[in-house]
């Protein structure tokens, strides 16, 4: 008898060894990688404030909304990847929705493309002119955590065109958030079309709000 319990805490405690090891394992970071993940905090307590309290913010622009800090996945070194710009030749202008069933002009620019798991992926970029005619790049994304984890229209990504061809930029998903119409029902925002889907659970950037 007493050898059977002895048998059984051998094993529970082999197996807590286990789950102790592989947890810590999954956390552990370079020096570089800690201080970018506290860069990305950083950011998303500013981003709170300025939800909080600035006048632009949806939540003081539309007081039925409660405001509560924004919810995120932690952070994920292993989404940031790195790309050149792929301009269209030809860039195409197309038609997308608002949420409020409105069309809009996209014209879509160019793609960039990374590696995640051994698979290629792609997103598009798309340009695009705010009401007092400035132009705007910007990537809009689906994934398998849409509408589960993440908000259901989808979640977008800035970006920020350098006139160098050859330049590489940061494809962050740490950076992912969602439109204001994610907060209020007074907004409208582009919907993402299924060719800007990826087959990918990103597990990174802003989650649900509400």
């Amino acid at each position: 008898m007493h050898r059977r319990i002895i048998a059984d805490l051998l094993i529970i405690i082999l197996l807590l060894t286990f789950m102790i090891q592989l947890v810590s394992c999954g956390k552990k970071y370079t020096p570089e990688q800690k201080k970018y993940i506290k860069k990305i905090e950083e950011f998303r307590e500013e981003k709170n404030d300025f939800m909080q309290n600035n006048p632009e913010s949806p939540f003081v622009q539309d007081k039925s909304v409660k405001f509560h800090p924004l919810k995120y996945f932690p952070v994920n070194p292993n989404f940031v990847f790195y790309s050149k710009l792929y301009r269209n030749p030809e860039p195409d202008t197309i038609t997308i929705f608002g949420t409020k069933g409105e069309a809009r002009k996209a014209i879509r620019f160019g793609y960039v493309k990374f590696n995640y798991k051994g698979k290629n992926y792609g997103l598009n970029v798309y340009k695009g002119t705010t009401s007092d005619g400035t132009d705007y790049y910007t990537i809009w994304f689906t994934d398998k955590t849409t509408g589960d984890e993440t908000y259901g229209v989808g979640r977008y990504l800035d970006f920020d065109l350098n006139p160098d061809t050859n330049y590489v930029y940061t494809i962050d998903f740490n950076l992912a958030y969602n439109p204001y119409c994610a907060y209020s029902a007074k907004y409208s925002c582009a919907i993402p079309s299924k060719d800007d889907h990826l087959g990918i659970a990103v597990e990174a950037g802003e989650m649900k709000f509400h």
